[in-house]
């Protein structure tokens, strides 16, 4: 049996480095994209290499979709060179930025880079990437709990990623015909350095938030990645289509 592989941009910190070694350790070999950060790429790559699984790193920008011919280029070839296919099998669109700036403050610049980054970005990757993901592959974008819930601070995040939601639905039907199935997850609140780390170094906030939570605290990036390696499962082939919130039960 053919060994899974899977492409994670924003692969090497926060939700995307945790998706990252839990696919690994559930048989998958890893390729993660780094927008700068390297080294910590690196450290991904050897964490999961140690464990005995290939993992490989690629340099990304997802805000500069004039770049993505060349990047699904050098893909092809370590896709060649180091697994000795032309295809892979799951692409989880994670790359991104925390934004907060309330709807009267946010300025033209702020909007375009969460267009570039979030919405444009993640349409036309997948546009370049989708031909290279195995017929019966999976594509996972990732979205927000905040497209459900309002937040004073989010409007042009969570718009976005409204988007990506019913972006997923169009690619699920677009690329059935090929057994690609589409779904978008939905983080709420985790403790990372996403958002500038608020969620994670505010007392305040992290006790808000997990009085509001159903399951009484707020979400770890393992929380993320767990459920990431759970629908890109064997046994999740059948989920397509779908918005799934990880959130522990957020403002129910």
């Amino acid at each position: 049996m053919t060994t899974k592989i899977a492409l994670i941009t924003g692969g090497s910190r926060g939700l995307g480095k945790s998706a990252a070694l839990k696919l690994a350790a559930q048989g998958v070999d890893i390729i993660v994209t780094y927008r700068s950060q390297q080294q910590e790429a690196a450290g991904v790559v050897a964490a999961i290499e140690a464990a005995g699984r290939k993992a490989a790193t690629l340099q990304l920008d997802v805000g500069d979709s004039g770049s993505f011919a060349a990047f699904s280029d050098k893909l092809q070839t370590l896709l060649s060179d180091v697994w000795q296919r032309d295809s892979f099998d799951f692409l989880v669109n994670n790359a991104g930025i925390g934004a907060h700036a309330s709807f009267a403050d946010t300025n033209e610049a702020q909007f375009d880079e969460l267009v570039d980054i979030h919405f444009k970005g993640v349409f036309f990757l997948t546009q370049h990437l989708a031909p290279l993901v195995a017929d019966g592959g999976r594509i996972l974008n990732v979205s927000t709990g905040l497209t459900r819930f309002a937040l004073p601070g989010f409007a042009a995040y969570a718009a976005m990623k409204g988007a990506i939601e019913v972006l997923t639905k169009y690619l699920a039907k677009e690329l059935g015909q090929r057994r690609i199935a589409v779904n978008v997850i939905a983080p709420g609140a985790i403790e990372t350095d996403f958002g500038g780390g608020a969620v994670r170094d505010n007392a305040e906030l992290n006790s808000f938030i997990a009085s509001q939570t159903a399951l009484g605290r707020v979400g770890q990036p393992d929380d993320i990645g767990g459920a990431i390696a759970a629908l890109l499962s064997e046994n999740s082939g059948w989920i397509n289509g779908q918005r799934i919130e990880a959130s522990g039960g957020m403002f129910l």
